[in-house]
């Protein structure tokens, strides 16, 4: 019975760390019609998208689309990847967890309309 326990014990405390997995920020900034930051390289994992609203002048927000999916189109956006909230100018806002998988996804924002950018994921 204590093999068993310790056993049960082990199983649980390894699922418990797999979804404790780090969390981390992925920081966007937008000026009028453009990101600041025009492509970006990061590792598999789970990201908060924080976006930074510098003096644009209108609400601004975040759309992420897996390069090659019609990005027009909202059901083809990874919808986590949302800010919460529409920016204001001189705010931040942060998306939901995202996690990416290995691949080429296309950022941008519709409201301050900017150019697609690419986000690479290794």
């Amino acid at each position: 019975m204590k093999k068993v326990l310790a056993i049960l014990v082990f199983v649980l405390a390894f699922t418990f760390n797999a979804q404790a997995q780090e969390v981390k920020t992925i920081a966007l900034e937008q000026t009028k019609g453009e990101f600041t930051q025009k492509s970006i390289t990061v590792s598999e994992g789970t990201y908060v998208f924080a976006v930074a609203n510098n003096n644009v002048g209108k609400d601004v927000g975040l759309v992420l689309v897996k390069k090659g999916a019609d990005a027009s189109k909202p059901e083809n956006h990874i919808q986590t990847a949302y800010v919460t909230k529409a920016v204001a100018t001189g705010k931040v806002e942060n998306s939901k967890p995202t996690t990416l998988a290995k691949g080429e996804y296309l950022y941008f924002c519709p409201l301050n309309p900017t150019p697609q950018y690419t986000l690479t994921v290794e």
